[in-house]
């Protein structure tokens, strides 16, 4: 039987009991305490039960990194509901098909944003006269959020994240000595809060630990950089494409003075961006791994001795399994790259409406399936090499697309570049480079192929190089490999 929590909504706003004046979010809107954070949110679940709203309905969020989003989140968990973050600035196609999945009770959206669907309402509107309601009772395993993803094999999917396995996942980040934030600090809002980097490791920590919020509803180089300088902001996570933005800027050298703690998560940071933040800013930004299906860390390079270096993902926080497998699942021997599986609280409960892809995800004793490939050293630290769905194979060596992308992106033509796989009569797959140009540079196929013949092994490198004007990638920074793939 699952043992009975105290509701998620209780953790992250344990706080505002405890000092309710302390400054819970700024924003461009002014500053919000926890104790009037409390109170809206708790006005939010009381309007959800004058619809009828409670314990198992979906509710969406279709908001950017603002209070309103803040407050409909809490009162949403509050209420028993299940939270369902989306990307306000999506294509309407695309939130059509999550909205047709999750099939959500209602839509909340901020004043200022226009959606127009049946069951659209904004915070406002949720806001009664009714009694303010605390927090309805949950379970571990009570579905808080569905979170979407690309999924551990590919597919567009809703991830089914329970109270318990957030509310582990922020225990064991606030379990960290150096990861875990502080009443006193700031910490920057950027990532998108649609994402469960953006919700749960930044937000809900934060929230949970005492600490405040500056949120950032947009990202924007110069703003949200002014932003940390504006708020005196001590914690700074970011994916690798704001970093290298921020890296790309003319700042002045006291930029991030105030940041304490800067990490990276989503995608590998390119050591070069990493070294130029050092270099001009005097920043060093620590590297963690983790996906949505984990709530999301599993791991992290802050605060380890000896200093893993900029590439390594670290080691798995307290309360976190990981195990290095071959193909057959067996454990890798160290040095050998492995897929990366994770067991622990914060491991999610399954895709929602797929029973197929939960099963190839999670394994019987509770084992996650991650689709990653690592390596671990004699200290145990772990190092990504890349996607398992991402490898090329080349008549039968196995070829990892990051490897050759780090190759063409050291190109001083080029800005970014993406890598996959095509089929070949010949070799069975062969690899395919797409290129992004610098602004005023005009990168040859050509000269990238000789480049990758000097730097590669020839079965590595690749056969046909396509200029284009953007690589995709998610809201969270993530390479969005298929897209690619789709377009062969």
């Amino acid at each position: 039987m699952a043992r009975a929590v105290v509701n998620l909504a209780t953790l992250l706003l344990a706080h505002a009991s405890r000092d309710p004046e302390a400054m819970a979010l700024s924003s461009e809107d002014g500053v919000l305490s926890y104790g009037e954070l409390a109170r809206r949110a708790a006005a939010v679940t009381a309007g959800l039960a004058t619809r009828a709203i409670g314990p198992g309905d979906r509710v969406a969020l279709a908001a950017s990194n603002t209070p309103a989003f803040v407050v409909a989140y809490l009162g949403v968990l509050g209420a028993g509901a299940v939270a369902v973050p989306l990307n306000p600035l999506a294509p309407s196609p695309e939130l059509a098909r999550q909205l047709a999945l999750v099939e959500p009770s209602i839509v909340v959206r901020p004043a200022s944003t226009d959606l127009a669907t049946e069951a659209t309402v904004t915070v406002e509107e949720l806001v009664t006269d009714a009694d303010a309601r605390a927090p309805v009772d949950r379970a571990d395993t009570d579905l808080a959020a569905l979170l979407f993803t690309s999924g551990t094999d590919g597919a567009a999917m809703a991830a089914m994240l329970t109270h318990g396995s957030l509310a582990a996942n922020v225990r064991q980040i606030l379990g960290h000595a150096v990861l875990a934030p502080r009443p006193d600090d700031v910490v920057l809002g950027v990532l998108p809060m649609s994402h469960v980097f953006g919700l749960n490791a930044v937000l809900g920590t934060a929230l949970a630990a005492g600490a405040r919020v500056a949120l950032a509803p947009v990202f924007d180089a110069v703003t949200t950089r002014a932003l940390v300088t504006r708020e005196r902001a001590s914690i700074v996570a970011a994916v690798p494409t704001t970093y290298a933005d921020w890296a790309a800027d003319d700042a002045p050298a006291d930029a991030f003075a105030s940041v304490r703690l800067a990490v990276s998560g989503a995608a590998p940071l390119d050591e070069a961006v990493a070294a130029t933040l050092a270099d001009r800013f005097g920043l060093v930004v620590r590297q963690g791994y983790g996906l949505t299906e984990a709530s999301p860390i599993v791991s992290s390079s802050v605060g380890l001795d000896p200093d893993p270096g900029p590439a390594s993902i670290g080691t798995p926080l307290a309360g976190v399994e990981v195990r290095l497998v071959d193909a057959d699942g067996e454990p890798t021997i160290p040095g050998d790259p492995g897929e990366i599986w994770v067991r622990g609280a914060n491991v999610f409960a399954g895709y929602w409406c797929a029973p197929e892809a939960t099963a190839r995800a999670l394994t019987v004793d509770g084992w996650l399936r991650t689709g990653d490939v690592a390596t671990v050293d004699e200290h145990g630290y772990l190092t990504l090499v890349d996607r398992m769905r991402d490898l090329i194979i080349v008549s039968g060596f196995n070829v990892t697309p990051a490897e050759i992308e780090r190759v063409v992106r050291a190109d001083p033509d080029v800005a970014d570049a993406a890598v996959v796989g095509e089929n070949d009569p010949r070799t069975g797959q062969t690899p395919v480079a797409y290129v992004v140009a610098r602004p005023g540079r005009a990168p040859t196929a050509e000269a990238l192929i000789e480049r990758c013949r000097r730097e590669l092994a020839r079965y590595k490198v690749p056969t046909r190089v396509e200029l284009v004007t953007r690589i995709p990638r998610s809201d969270a920074g993530k390479l969005l490999r298929r897209a690619l793939r789709s377009t062969e």
